[in-house]
């Protein structure tokens, strides 16, 4: 079977790695800010992405991602972008093209995903 990782750890590996490209240092409290989450159910994340070897944290509260959350997060980011501009290619509104990628990039395979990238990649 294959390892499934949770929509919300992975919209929080993606979320510290886009404020990590634009704050100097990321903390749960920009990641709450962010989310628009209670800083608590921040807190609960960022502790099992910790115990999960995700996320390491400083002393100062400092999030970073590791190997483990990095490539998680960067396979998510390249699914949102991808499947965003690709609605997008097919008329559909920005705002709405980005909502649903953020559905869309738990959920979708490997294939199918590539698939989609494949055929994008061709017409931009």
């Amino acid at each position: 079977m294959k390892k499934k990782y949770n929509e919300s750890a992975e919209d929080y590996l993606e979320t510290i790695l886009m404020l990590s490209k634009k704050l100097p240092v990321v903390r749960s409290v920009d990641i709450a800010t962010e989310m628009d989450f209670k800083k608590s159910s921040v807190s609960v994340a960022m502790k099992n992405l910790r115990e999960k070897g995700h996320i390491t944290v400083t002393d100062a509260g400092y999030i970073y991602l590791t190997d483990s959350g990095k490539e998680i997060a960067d396979m998510i980011y390249e699914r949102h972008d991808v499947l965003t501009h690709y609605l997008m290619s097919l008329g559909v509104p920005e705002a709405i093209a980005a909502e649903d990628a953020c559905k869309i990039e738990h959920i979708i395979s490997k294939e199918s995903f590539q698939a989609i990238k494949n055929t994008y990649s061709k017409k931009s």
